[in-house]
């Protein structure tokens, strides 16, 4: 019997492809994912930065603990350091030499004081939350002598001496930064100072500094140089929330150092290069000048009644949210300088200002400040316009204390022929 023939079999339908996400949401899907992805990491690296610095406090703690007793113990602690530095490399491998274990040892004893915490980061708010029940020994007292750096003898041993106590407390109450890595407290603990120390770490932080800006400002004395005109309870502001700028005058140091342009102190010098070497070097310029600055133009030409301006440099404080208008000037500063200044900072108020902008701030650059321009010219009662000396190399402390000294006298001078002016 023949085999029936088969029905040739129906086609089966043609599945339609699953219509895919747009490519504009695909990217938008994967810029979202990875945003996770990198968050995840940078968490993951912050997480084991902050344990390694809990970790080497804790580490220097226990070395310091076993070899209590001073100078009769040196050999004993030399000997104990070298050993466990041997132990540690041979279970742990590198990280662990006498160098480094030396460091441990001064990192406790530096933040002897501290709290073995790390703070959490909430919401973009530091929370101080003590995740380690480990104690501390007590706070120790810090002596007048200690306040004695050149650089802010200009203070006065007594104010500082009245502050002792309240250091004491915002110092001891913090925990470590998980912005802040072992490399940034290695270069905190070359500061001798507590009270700049606090400061170059609180600014690091709030900042988010790498060690080598961190480094920059520790060299070229940025504490000092913002302590020139603040009382006590300036200064103590200054060591427990930082530099804060609130006023025209808070964005203005005195003196700006400039050595980053590798320019030589010359009176052939023009001012045109100095200028260049600053735009060629903005970004280090910009961190001399402090937080909030932002670059706007180069020779900013202005129209007045058919007659052109040119202003070196200009700038926008995204604070203060205002112009700063920033002339360059070699040599002694004249007269005419302030005067075209004014005239400078008055006409970009009338042509160049937007709904919302405060009034335009005036700056002006000088290799050498007059105490008579200072006393005796618009400089004194101006609350927008400013003279501070610029310096073409790093100054040393004594340098600097003389320049800061100058410029205290500058102030007292002026603050003194206020007060006669009411009496």
């Amino acid at each position: 019997m023949p085999a029936k023939k088969r029905a040739p079999a129906k086609a089966s339908p043609k599945k339609r492809p699953l219509k895919s996400a747009s490519a504009g949401t695909s990217g938008v899907l994967f810029d979202r994912v990875a945003s996770i992805l990198e968050q995840a990491r940078a968490n993951v690296v912050r997480a084991v930065n902050s344990n390694m610095v809990l970790a080497y406090w804790l580490i220097g703690r226990e070395i310091v603990q076993e070899i209590q007793g001073g100078k009769e113990r040196a050999a004993y602690g030399r000997q104990v350091i070298k050993e466990l530095s041997q132990r540690l490399g041979e279970r742990y491998g590198r990280g662990f030499s006498v160098t480094n274990l030396k460091a441990f040892r001064l990192f406790y004893q530096t933040y002897a004081h501290r709290l073995p915490v790390i703070w959490h980061i909430q919401s973009a708010q530091l929370d101080e939350a003590a995740t380690h029940g480990v104690t501390v020994p007590g706070i120790g007292h810090i002596e007048c002598a200690q306040f004695e750096s050149p650089a802010i003898q200009h203070i006065g041993c007594g104010v500082l001496a009245d502050m002792t106590e309240a250091v004491e407390q915002v110092d001891a109450a913090r925990g470590f930064s998980p912005r802040l890595g072992w490399s940034h407290y290695r270069t905190l603990m070359r500061v001798d100072n507590r009270v700049e120390r606090l400061f170059y770490e609180i600014e690091a932080d709030k900042e988010g500094w790498e060690v080598e800006t961190l480094e920059r400002q520790i060299h070229s004395f940025l504490f000092a140089r913002l302590l020139k005109s603040r009382d006590k309870e300036g200064v103590m502001a200054l060591i427990t929330s930082g530099q804060e700028v609130k006023q025209p005058i808070d964005a203005i140091k005195s003196p700006y150092v400039l050595d980053f342009l590798s320019l030589p102190e010359s009176e052939v010098l023009h001012e045109s290069k100095l200028e260049s070497a600053i735009i060629n070097n903005l970004q280090t310029f910009l961190l001399e000048l402090g937080k909030g600055f932002a670059f706007v133009a180069r020779q900013k030409r202005i129209d007045f009644d058919g007659e052109f301006f040119y202003i070196d440099l200009v700038f926008y404080h995204c604070i203060l949210k205002c112009y700063v208008l920033i002339d360059l000037k070699l040599g002694k500063l004249a007269h005419q300088d302030v005067g075209q200044m004014d005239s400078y900072v008055r006409m970009y108020d009338d042509l160049c200002l937007s709904p919302g902008d405060n009034p335009t701030i005036g700056l002006i650059l000088c290799s050498e400040k007059s105490g008579a321009m200072a006393r005796y010219s618009v400089l004194k009662e101006s609350k927008q316009i400013f003279a501070s000396k610029y310096m073409l190399y790093l100054p040393t402390e004594k340098e600097l204390q003389r320049e800061i000294e100058r410029e205290r006298r500058l102030i007292e001078g002026r603050e003194a022929d206020k007060k006669d002016e009411l009496e």
